[in-house]
């Protein structure tokens, strides 16, 4: 459960390895080999087992690709990641490019003409790869399917064994609704979306669908694993038998059937002459394409398990309120370290990741993290997901800021929360900008919208006062989380992209506007907020949704600059503190107690 910190600071650790991929993309006649971060079950975050690009570049972000050629290699990283990308790959070997700015699509335009570039089907979705191939058929290149992987061949012999941690029953007191009742709700969706059957290859769905939890990729709960659905119910599920306990048989009842993984490929030939669901954004290209060599129907679609995750029923939200609550007492100790000891002690980022772990090890229901700890001391808080490596850990300083952005697992929810804190008094201009993202914050926290809004439509609510001062910050305004899943979690999302997910009822969001400038600090303000069932307003015409509140941790008030408050935000902010005294109050004791009544009085 430690937090983890990247240690390579050799960045010959990936380049060593390129020779050895290159003669086995030889053998097969490649030109070219694409390595998305992205492993078999689409995930963010990965086993050692299967984090190809880390083991060819060196890089070990949770979002990245590569591009290996016969004689040049490029690595791609957004910006979370610009600091450790450069700390860990050799730039003498690799090209270092931007994941989003053109990213792999514009690296293949300029391709050789004529090069046959190589592509693990398991490893990309269907929409991905066609992008890909259009990118390669416009500079005259063709990518072509491998039945091995040439970098798994090179890595065969230091490849760590695959994951195998127990699978284990996620109780209905947690979940909600018995793994019955879903299967039968989603048997009815793959009936109306016109199917036979539904192959489920997110394992964030499958531990969903059957209420059970896993532990194969750090970080997040999940159960690596496939799955066949039918319109009754039934199901088949593929996962290896060193993960099944004595209980799940049990547990998952008569009408499924725990196989090996090995079972899989007949399984899918079994489905011949039959309409079969599956989701082109989420599963790889090869289980399309096994589908249409056995002569079944593939029917495009979203995983039907996708949106019933999402919008959370009575028991995940309550949960979720439970979690956070016990999470923000030992966010409450937390700042208040930060806001005594730390002041004079002036920690590492290290120390200052750890010491939040600790607090919330000491809460006695931590699974585990739900992400790497973000320390940012200074300049290294205006990296907006800036990760401590050993090249790169500073110590906080007087008259800075420092950024921290951490969460918990545990059974009742998933946590997800940044504060901005001074360190030695603020300057004006530091309180200007943080009073910018809170009004912004605010803003997202009180907006009341009609039914079929998207989080696109709402974006610029928590840019506006930022905008109007000629200022912006570059990610999105909220994500998706799960309930005791991923951190990160869709269809929903607030951000300037275009999504057509409209927000339902149930759905948890955060709410994280930032500020960042650049060599000097960061500031970001996070909470979690879910969406509350639409409700008539006194002399309006339509009923809205709204947020609730989930996160409680107090906001710095040194940071704010009560002038620039309205009235109405101020109110917030003072009810904000008033709730977070009376939730989380009653956990604390001695010195931190005190503390917290003290910063959440009135503002004056």
């Amino acid at each position: 459960m430690r937090q983890t910190y990247d240690e390579t600071t050799d960045p010959s650790f990936g380049a060593k390895h390129l020779p050895r991929v290159r003669a086995r993309m030889a053998e097969q006649g490649l030109d070219g080999m694409l390595v998305p971060h992205e492993d078999e079950h689409q995930n963010e975050y990965l086993p050692a087992a299967n984090d190809r690009l880390a083991w060819i570049s060196g890089f070990t972000g949770s979002a990245g690709a590569g591009v290996v050629m016969k004689d040049r290699a490029a690595v791609f990283a957004d910006g979370r990641y610009t600091v450790q990308v450069r700390a860990q790959v050799d730039a003498g070997q690799f090209e270092i490019l931007d994941l989003v700015e053109g990213g792999v699509p514009a690296y293949l335009e300029k391709a050789p003409k004529g090069a046959v570039i190589g592509y693990d089907p398991r490893l990309h979705s269907p929409d991905a790869l066609a992008v890909l191939k259009r990118a390669a058929a416009k500079a005259g290149a063709e990518l072509k399917a491998v039945e091995v992987n040439p970098v798994d061949q090179a890595w065969a012999d230091e490849r760590p064994a695959q994951p195998a941690a127990p699978v284990v029953p996620h109780d209905d007191k947690y979940a909600g609704e018995s793994s019955a009742s879903k299967r039968a709700r989603i048997g009815e969706a793959v009936k109306t979306a016109g199917a036979d059957a539904t192959v489920l290859t997110a394992p964030s769905s499958i531990a969903w669908l059957f209420n059970v939890r896993g532990g194969d990729v750090i970080r997040t709960p999940l159960p690596l694993s496939q799955a066949i659905v039918k319109t009754d119910g039934s199901a088949r599920l593929f996962i290896d038998p060193r993960k099944v306990t004595n209980e799940l048989p049990g547990w998952l009842g008569d009408a499924v059937t725990v196989e090996a993984p090995e079972a899989l490929d007949e399984a899918l030939d079994a489905l011949s002459g039959q309409k079969v669901l599956i989701d082109p954004g989420q599963s790889s290209a090869w289980y399309f394409d096994r589908l249409e060599a056995a002569g079944a129907t593939v029917v495009r679609g979203m995983d039907p398990c996708t949106l019933p995750r999402a919008a959370k029923n009575p028991v995940e939200i309550e949960g979720s309120r439970q979690a956070h609550i016990r999470d923000g007492a030992a966010l409450a100790r937390f700042l208040h370290w930060v806001d005594t000891a730390a002041q004079e002690s002036l920690p590492s980022e290290r120390e200052v990741a750890e010491t939040l772990e600790r607090f919330r090890e000491e809460t006695g229901a931590l699974k585990d993290l739900s992400f790497d700890t973000i320390a940012g001391a200074g300049p290294n808080g205006a990296l907006p997901h800036y990760k401590p490596v050993t090249r790169t850990i500073r110590h906080i300083e007087s008259g800075s800021l420092l950024l921290v952005d951490g969460g918990g697992q545990y059974l009742d929810g998933t946590t997800d929360v940044t504060r901005t804190m001074s360190i030695g008094t603020p300057t004006a201009d530091q309180k200007r900008m943080f009073t910018l993202v809170l009004k912004g914050h605010i803003a997202m926290a009180t907006v009341r919208f009609p039914v079929g809004t998207t989080g696109h439509q709402l974006d610029a609510l928590a840019r506006l006062p930022m905008w109007m001062q000629g200022f912006d910050y570059d990610h999105g305004t909220g994500h998706g989380v799960g309930s005791y899943l991923g951190v990160h979690e869709g269809p929903q999302r607030i951000a300037k992209a275009v999504n057509t997910q409209p927000l339902l009822t149930g759905m948890i969001l955060s709410n994280e506007p930032g500020y960042y400038r650049e060599g000097h600090w960061g500031i970001r303000i996070e909470t979690l907020q879910v969406v509350t069932e639409p409700t008539p307003i006194p002399g309006g015409e339509r009923p809205m949704h709204g947020f609730e509140q989930l996160t409680f941790a107090p906001i710095d008030r040194k940071l704010i600059d009560v002038a620039l408050l309205t009235p109405d935000e101020r109110a917030y902010v003072d009810a904000y503190h008033a709730e977070t005294l009376a939730k989380v109050g009653p956990l604390l004791d001695g010195e931190a107690k005190t503390w917290l009544e003290m910063v959440c009085a009135p503002l004056q």
